[in-house]
C-alpha cells in the first residue's frame, strides 16, 4: 500500500447541450488520444482499463464490450463499474497500490442527449414496492430534501441562489462549459419553481461529454510527459438504499468519503490545508450540503454565508468550483465526478488559463450519483 499513485494523462471533450452527429465511441476516441498525448504513452503502454457507465444510460447491456476499441484496449484487461468516474479513480489507485498494475486508464462519458427518457430512468431506480408505485418525479425527492435542509441548518433560498449565480457566471471562463451565463442572484429568484423550493436554474442541465485519465505508479510517472499530479487520498461511501431509512438533511456518504480520503491524505483542517474544491453540485443547494459534509465549517450555517459573501468565489478564501460545476458545465452523468477532477488537475499543474487559481497545492474533488442514490466520492490531489 506504500506506492504513491500519480494522475499523468489528461483528455476531455467540451460539454455540448447536444452531439448530434458524434457518437459516444468518437467522443471517447477523442479525450483519449489527448490523453495518451499528455502522458506521452501509447495504448501499449497501458495494464489495464476501466469505464464507469450505466447500461440503462447507454441502452446497452455489458457496456464494457463497446468500449475497449476507442480506448486502444482490445484483448486487454477490462472492466467496467456502474458508478461515477472518482470510482474509477479509487479503483485505478487500488489495482496500482496493490502490484496489480503499474499503469491504469479511467474512462467516463455522457450522451445524456439520446436518453430520452431520464425520469423513467430515475423512477427504475426507487424501491418497486413502496415508492415506486406512488407516481411521483423522482426530482421531487431534491425539492423535499432540499426544504427538511434549509430548515435544519438556517440556510436561505436566497443563498442557495448565489450559488448557481456563482457556477454559472464563473463557467464563462471556462471553453469546457456548456452552460455559460452571467447571473446575479435576483435572476435565480425569478425562475419558477420545479419542486418547492427547488427552482428551474437550481438544477443541472444534462450535457454530453467525455474524460479520459491516465494514472500510473511512482516509477513511470516520473517518466511521463507531463506534470504528475498525486493522489493523496480516496474514499468512497454509500448511505442507506431506501428513502425511509436515510438521514436526509446531511450528505452523509460524502461525509464519510471524505473522511476516509482525509485519513489517507492527512487533512486535519480541510479549509487550511485544501486549496481549492470541486464539488458535485446537480442541485443548487447540493454544493452548500457537501461543503458541510467536507467539514469546512463548523456551523453549517457559515455555508450559505460564504457563498453569498463571495468567499467560495475565484479571488474568494475558499474557492468553490471555479470551473462553474455542473451548473454551469453541465451534468455528464458518469463522467462528472471526472470533470470535476480534470478541473483540479488543471489547476495544479496552472493550466486553467483564465479561471486559474494562484499557486495552488492541493486540490479535492467530490462527486455524488444524484437522486435517487446515496452515492458518493472523494479524491485529493497534490503536487510536489
Amino acid at each position: 500500500m506504500a506506492e504513491r499513485v500519480a494522475i499523468v494523462g489528461i483528455g476531455f471533450t467540451p460539454a455540448q447541450p447536444s452531439t448530434p452527429f458524434r457518437s459516444f465511441k468518437e467522443l471517447m476516441f477523442e479525450a483519449a488520444q489527448k490523453a495518451y498525448l499528455d502522458a506521452g504513452m501509447e495504448p501499449g503502454d497501458i495494464d489495464s482499463f476501466v469505464t464507469c457507465a450505466e447500461d440503462f444510460h447507454e441502452g446497452l447491456s455489458i457496456f464494457d464490450e463497446y468500449t475497449p476499441d476507442q480506448l486502444g484496449a482490445a484483448q486487454r484487461p477490462m472492466h467496467t463499474l456502474t458508478q461515477d468516474g472518482l470510482h474509477g479513480i479509487a479503483d485505478a489507485v487500488m489495482q496500482i497500490r496493490s502490484g496489480l498494475a503499474q499503469t491504469v486508464v479511467v474512462e467516463a462519458h455522457s450522451k445524456a442527449s439520446n436518453v430520452q427518457t431520464p425520469q423513467w430512468l430515475l423512477d427504475y431506480a426507487l424501491d418497486p414496492v413502496y415508492n415506486r408505485p406512488l407516481g411521483f418525479n423522482p426530482h421531487a425527492l431534491a425539492g423535499l430534501e432540499m426544504n427538511l435542509f434549509l430548515h435544519e441548518t438556517g440556510i436561505t433560498p436566497q443563498q442557495c441562489a448565489h450559488v448557481v449565480a456563482k457556477n454559472r457566471t464563473q463557467a464563462l471562463r471556462n471553453p469546457l462549459a456548456a452552460y455559460p451565463l452571467r447571473l446575479v442572484a435576483e435572476d435565480v429568484g425569478a425562475s419558477p419553481y420545479l419542486f418547492y423550493p427547488l427552482r428551474e436554474t437550481e438544477m443541472a442541465r444534462r450535457a454530453d461529454g467525455c474524460t479520459v485519465l491516465v494514472l500510473a505508479n511512482e516509477r513511470r510517472a516520473r517518466g511521463a510527459r507531463s506534470m504528475p499530479v498525486w493522489v493523496k487520498g480516496v474514499g468512497f461511501a454509500n448511505d442507506s438504499s431506501t428513502l425511509e431509512s436515510r438521514a436526509w438533511a446531511g450528505a452523509e456518504y460524502a461525509r464519510l468519503a471524505a473522511q476516509m480520503a482525509y485519513d489517507q491524505a492527512a487533512i486535519a483542517d480541510p479549509r487550511r490545508d485544501i486549496d481549492l474544491f470541486e464539488v458535485d453540485d446537480t442541485y443548487a443547494y447540493k454544493e452548500l450540503q457537501h461543503l458541510i459534509a467536507l467539514k469546512l465549517y463548523s456551523h453549517p450555517g457559515d455555508a450559505g454565508r460564504a457563498v453569498a459573501a463571495g468567499e467560495t468565489g475565484i479571488g474568494g478564501e475558499t474557492p468553490v468550483n471555479v470551473s462553474g460545476g455542473s451548473l454551469g458545465m453541465g451534468c455528464t452523468l458518469e463522467a462528472s465526478g471526472l470533470y470535476r477532477l480534470v478541473e483540479v488537475v488543471l489547476q495544479l499543474r496552472g493550466q486553467a488559463g483564465a479561471r486559474q487559481l494562484e499557486k495552488p497545492r492541493v486540490g479535492l474533488a467530490q462527486s455524488w450519483r444524484g437522486v435517487p442514490t446515496t452515492s458518493g466520492a472523494v479524491v485529493i490531489l497534490g503536487v510536489e
